[in-house]
């Protein structure tokens, strides 16, 4: 993968997209490019985070209400207690979780979406909307492109 700030970006691209200056050009007027870059990395991380499985499943789950832990692991089908852990952490450092300790012994911990995490909850079911809605049509673009390079297609549409 080639990056903005790599010496061997692709030609004919340019480092600042919406700019038709080549490949080589300087950064728009008052731009910090440091920041930039730095700007860049992080939102690739976000995306990273946010899009991963578990993240997008735990975000969905709480989506209706509030949940504790332990009720949200047997609604997370197949995670396990260190990954919930771990996504909830998080989600939390990224304000798209809340977590509240209630003062009961033992202290129950209740987590729930923050408003960061209902506007994020609207364009997650969105996706799965999309998805749901072309399902059949990507099933056989994948059937298709299996048999045209003698890939075996497999019997589980999630690979």
């Amino acid at each position: 993968m080639v990056t903005p700030g790599s010496a061997a970006q692709q030609e004919g691209t340019s480092k600042f997209p919406g700019t038709s200056t080549g490949t080589t050009p300087s950064p728009p007027e008052g731009t910090d490019y440091d920041l930039d870059e730095a700007r860049s990395a992080l939102v690739r991380s976000l995306l990273g985070r946010i899009g991963d499985k578990w993240s997008v499943i735990v975000i969905c789950k709480l989506g209706s209400q509030p949940r504790r832990f332990n009720e949200l692991r047997r609604r997370c089908d197949g995670i396990t207690q260190r990954m919930l852990s771990s996504t909830l952490r998080n989600l939390e450092r990224d304000g798209v979780v809340s977590r509240t300790v209630f003062p009961t012994v033992p202290p129950g911990v209740e987590y729930a979406l923050t408003d960061t995490g209902r506007s994020l909850l609207e364009i997650v079911q969105a996706l799965a909307s999309w998805a749901n809605a072309n399902l059949d049509t990507i099933c056989a673009a994948r059937a298709d492109y299996d048999r045209r390079t003698d890939r075996p297609t497999t019997a589980v549409p999630g690979d």
